[in-house]
This record gives C-alpha cells, sequence and structure tokens, in this order.
C-alpha cells in the first residue's frame, strides 16, 4: 500500500512540474493543487486536508510574507520619491566614460538598490536609466542585460525580506543565514566582474586586460585561501580567537555605523526644519543611503525584519520631505502590498505544500504516529539524499538546471516543496538553504520564464534565449562554487 502511495505522490510531483515547465498552469495553481493531492494521497482525511493543508498551510509563511509586504512598501516609496533614480545618475556621474569601470559601477549600485527594492516595477524603472548608460559607452545589448540580471541576482542574497522565507521554512536564524549569503555574494560578485571582463572584450571594448585579471585573480585567491583557511585548517581554538578579535574591531566599525545613521537622521530633521513646505528641491544627498538603513539594522544589530523597515520608511520620507509628501508615502502604502501580492499568493501555495508533506508543526490526534505523509516519504528520501558532502555537490551540481523554467530547484515553483522533503529525509537545514542559494543565480540570471528576463530582452531587442546561453555558464559554475561552499560549512 505504501509503495502505492509513494508512486501516486512522486507521479502528482512530477505531472505538476511538466505542467508548470510547459508553462499549462502557473505555480500559483500547481502547488495548492499538488499539496492537496499529495496529502490526500499519503493518508490525510479530506476534512484534515481542508483543516490543516489548506486553512494552516495558507498562514505557514505569514511572516514571511508580511515581511515581504513592508520590504515592498520601502521599495515603491524610494521610487515614487526619486531615490533610486538619483543612486543611479549620481553613480554615472562618478564613474567617468571607461566602459569597465562604468559596468562595475552600474552592476553595484544595481545590487545596493536590489538589496531593498523588488517587483518588475522596480526593476523596469531602474533599468529605464541604466540600460541607455551602458550602451552609451558601447557595452552591447546581451552584456547590458547580463550585467543587470546578476546585479538584480546578487542584490536578492542580501535582500534580507528574502531572508525570512528561510527562517519561517527551515526554522533557521539570522545567524546562520547571514554567513552563507555573504559568502555567496562575495564569489557571486566576483564571478559578475569575471563575466563583465570577458563580455566587454568580446564586445570589442578596449580593456586593459593583463590589470583587470590580475585583479580578479588576486581577488579570487585572497577569498578562497582565507575561506579554505578558516573552514579547513584552523582548529576550533584559532578560530575562537580569530572570532574574538573579530568582535572587538567589529563593535568599533558597528558603532561607527550606528554613530553615522545616528548623524543621517538629525541631517535628515534638520532639512526639514528649515526648508520650506513648498519649495521644490532636488533629492538631498542623505537619500542614497535610505536602501542600506534596513540593512544594517539587521546585519548588525539582529533587528526585527518589519522594524527595520519601518525605520527605514521613517527616515525616507523625512529625508525626501516637501508638500504633499504625506500622500505618497500613504500611496506607497497601499501600492507595495498590490505589488508583492502575485508573490504572497505563490507562498499561500509553498505553505500548503510544505504542510502537506511535513505536517502542521502540532501533533494531530487523529495520526498518533505522526503525520502520514512525513511518515511514508521518509524512509524513500533517506535513500536518495546524499550522505557525504562529496555527493551533496556532485548530485546537486549536476542537477542544477532544474532550477530553470519554473522546476523542481526554482524556489518560485517547486523548490520549497523540494527543500520540505529534503528536509523530512533529515538534511541539514542548512545545507538545504545552501543548496537552494546556491543554484539560484540559475533560476535568477538565466532563467527565460522570469518576467525580468522577457522584459529585459524586449527592450534590448534581443532574442530571452541567448541571455540564457550566454549566461548560463558563470551561473551554472557559480552552482558549484555556492554548493561547495554549502558543503564545507553545513554538511
Amino acid at each position: 500500500m505504501e509503495i502505492l502511495q509513494v508512486t501516486l505522490m512522486i507521479a502528482f510531483f512530477v505531472i505538476m512540474a511538466v505542467l508548470m515547465f510547459l508553462r499549462k498552469l502557473p505555480a500559483i495553481i500547481a502547488l495548492p493543487i499538488m499539496a492537496v493531492l499529495i496529502a490526500v494521497t499519503g493518508g490525510v482525511s479530506v476534512p484534515d486536508t481542508i483543516r490543516y493543508v489548506i486553512g494552516a498551510g495558507s498562514l505557514k509563511l505569514s511572516t514571511a510574507y508580511t515581511i515581504s509586504i513592508f520590504g515592498s512598501m520601502l521599495s515603491v516609496l524610494l521610487q515614487k520619491t526619486g531615490v533610486a533614480e538619483n543612486f543611479i545618475k549620481k553613480g554615472a556621474e562618478l564613474s567617468g566614460d571607461n566602459p569597465w569601470t562604468i559596468a562595475v559601477v552600474m552592476l553595484s549600485l544595481i545590487i545596493l538598490l536590489f538589496s531593498t527594492l523588488g517587483g518588475l516595477g522596480a526593476i523596469i524603472m531602474v533599468a529605464t536609466i541604466v540600460l541607455p548608460i551602458m550602451s552609451s559607452v558601447g557595452i552591447g545589448p546581451l552584456t547590458t542585460v547580463g550585467i543587470f540580471l546578476f546585479g538584480l541576482s546578487i542584490g536578492g542574497i542580501l535582500n534580507v525580506g528574502n531572508w525570512a522565507v528561510y527562517i519561517s521554512v527551515m526554522g533557521l536564524t539570522v545567524e546562520q543565514i547571514r554567513p552563507f549569503a555573504l559568502v555567496m555574494f562575495t564569489i557571486s560578485f566576483i564571478t559578475a566582474l569575471i563575466y563583465i571582463t570577458i563580455q566587454l572584450y568580446r564586445d570589442g571594448n578596449a580593456l586593459d586586460l593583463r590589470a583587470i585579471i590580475r585583479r580578479n585573480i588576486i581577488a579570487i585567491l585572497v577569498i578562497g585561501a582565507s575561506l579554505f583557511l578558516y573552514y579547513s585548517v584552523l582548529d576550533d581554538t584559532v578560530r575562537a580567537a580569530i572570532g574574538v578579535f573579530l568582535a572587538g574591531t567589529g563593535s568599533v566599525v558597528k558603532w561607527t555605523i550606528t554613530a553615522g545613521i545616528i548623524a543621517l537622521f538629525i541631517t535628515a530633521l534638520v532639512r526639514l526644519v528649515r526648508q520650506k513646505n513648498d519649495q521644490a528641491q532636488e533629492v538631498h544627498w542623505i537619500t542614497m543611503f535610505a536602501p542600506t538603513i534596513p540593512l544594517l539594522l539587521i546585519l548588525l544589530y539582529d533587528m526585527d525584519f518589519i522594524a527595520s523597515f519601518v525605520v527605514g520608511l521613517i527616515f525616507t520620507y523625512i529625508a525626501t520631505y516637501r508638500k504633499g509628501r504625506l500622500n505618497v508615502f500613504i500611496q506607497s502604502m497601499f501600492e507595495g502590498g498590490a505589488v508583492v501580492m502575485p508573490a504572497v499568493a505563490l507562498m499561500f501555495g509553498i505553505g500548503m505544500l510544505l504542510v502537506a508533506i511535513m505536517g502542521p508543526g502540532t501533533p494531530v490526534a487523529a495520526y498518533p504516529d505522526g503525520w502520514p505523509v512525513l511518515r511514508i516519504l521518509q524512509p524513500l528520501m533517506l535513500s536518495v539524499v546524499p550522505s557525504s558532502p562529496v555527493e551533496y555537490v556532485l548530485i546537486f551540481t549536476l542537477a542544477a538546471p532544474l532550477a530553470l523554467y519554473r522546476g523542481p530547484f526554482n524556489v518560485w515553483g517547486m523548490g520549497y516543496g523540494l527543500a520540505a522533503v529534503f528536509l523530512a529525509s533529515g538534511l541539514n537545514p542548512g545545507a538545504v538553504m545552501g543548496l537552494l542559494l546556491g543554484v539560484g543565480h540559475i533560476q535568477g540570471v538565466s532563467d527565460p520564464t522570469n518576467t525580468q528576463n522577457v522584459w529585459l530582452a524586449n527592450e534590448m531587442r534581443i532574442d530571452v534565449q541567448k541571455i540564457l546561453w550566454n549566461t548560463i555558464p558563470y551561473t551554472w559554475a557559480l552552482a558549484l562554487l555556492g554548493l561547495t561552499c554549502s558543503a564545507i560549512m553545513f554538511m
């Protein structure tokens, strides 16, 4: 009986995956259907499926999507007040006319902006400023799109709103997520620099390749050697000593940044008091720090996600205040919720699928032996899930392209459902997070089904499939590096 149940559950999983792959059924519908079918097939009664899978499952990620809503509010406010646009223009003015320098500056600004911004509206707004700037200095259309997508995806690694899902789904803490996110950020940024260098050369731009390659190689060697020494060679005593030293150094940096944030608020308040309400002013330079304030508050003080976004909203409102700004602030609240609703609705389905596989998290009297689906799947997954770091890296690197076309490793497709299965099999939650973040760039940069890929390809008059073939060597290599780092840290 259990063999038949497992077979049917896998069949439903595969059918829904194929339907999403072929774009016959959107993930927002496929995930709830999959959740219900898996629960019922696994032996959960229909009333309990309605109560727990649909009812409790819809609320499973309530913390994550509430944080997403507040993050989206700040994103919309930054757009409406001109902060994001001014941010990009200032960066272009300071970067001169060297293609490599401009490309790196634009990449850095996009990363910084999308550590807070989100949604297609923000992507279009930033892209309409960035794309012409890069095109004007001889950067090719395909390279321009690739740089933008790398910046967008790397910024997503540092977007603390995205971390909330790992906290809700996998029970991780910020302290567990932060180190790996910073490692992924570092190797991703270096890979993006290599991409820029190679693509600019292919576009026919005159580059001082020796100097650029030397810098890239030195950066890779230093970072790689540091990570290897720290995680593979040094013993726990030395690591502890390094931790004590860094903690002392970090406290100085922490209080310096704190003083800087306080100074920004004081400057914004002084500007607010001095200005005339009816005076139309340009965006003040202090507003360029608005996207970073929530990130700093969370990284330095472990501040509550929602509270940090509220502080960011207040700072942006004060720093950009002028007559009528309250209406803009209120509009941003409403529009922020509307922009993120597709993601919220998708999280409903993800939550249902998580409960269908893992159970509601509390004992259910009707199932004294444990949640039926979990009990049936665990023996199978224990025989499939990699048991060693080498297996982990090899298996998931080869399977990494399954993040494309809403595949099973796509976090906005079936990724979190698969994560639930891996968690149920006993795989370390950190390793599951490392898997999803490690292959995330394949989806974030290369996937032709992404709305932003389609829009950017149309804007630059190129085939969206060319973006896939142009970037997949780099994103696949990133998956290998990310999974290797995850294996070292969590396996």
